[in-house]
């Protein structure tokens, strides 16, 4: 049986690289736990969903390396590893998760801004005269 694994979440412009291995339930986000790092209990409560789900609390040291975006998106980034770990883990876990959506990838991004416009749709103000 494989010692750790590894998988890679993304949202938004955010990345993160979570590495699962068997231990009594800690969870580091770039070197913080995840209490001091995220801070929101709601963010929080999101990343640890897909431990939830497969009720694997408490079952694994989880090591986080997360980068670009804010904290809504690193996350979300985080909550996407962690679920796809627990598949490399264990593949009958696969439909629980699927079910909750944790699998899923995100894919809204910022439109990008463009010429002649204030931001990305905004126009600049019209004068008729």
């Amino acid at each position: 049986m494989q010692e750790s694994f590894k998988a890679v979440g993304r949202r938004k412009t955010s990345t993160a690289v979570v590495n699962l291995t068997s231990g009594k339930g800690e969870i580091k986000v770039n070197g913080k736990s995840l209490e001091d790092y995220f801070r929101l209990p709601v963010v929080i409560q999101d990343v640890n969903r897909p431990l939830e789900v497969t009720e694997m609390n408490g079952k694994f040291d989880i090591d986080c390396r997360t980068k670009g975006g804010g904290f809504t998106g690193q996350s979300g980034a985080v909550r996407l590893g962690i679920a796809r770990a627990l598949v490399k883990y264990d593949e009958s876990l696969k439909p629980a998760l699927r079910k909750e959506g944790l699998l899923t990838r995100d894919p809204r991004m910022v439109e990008r801004k463009k010429y002649g416009l204030v931001k990305s749709r905004k126009r600049f103000q019209f004068s008729k005269r």
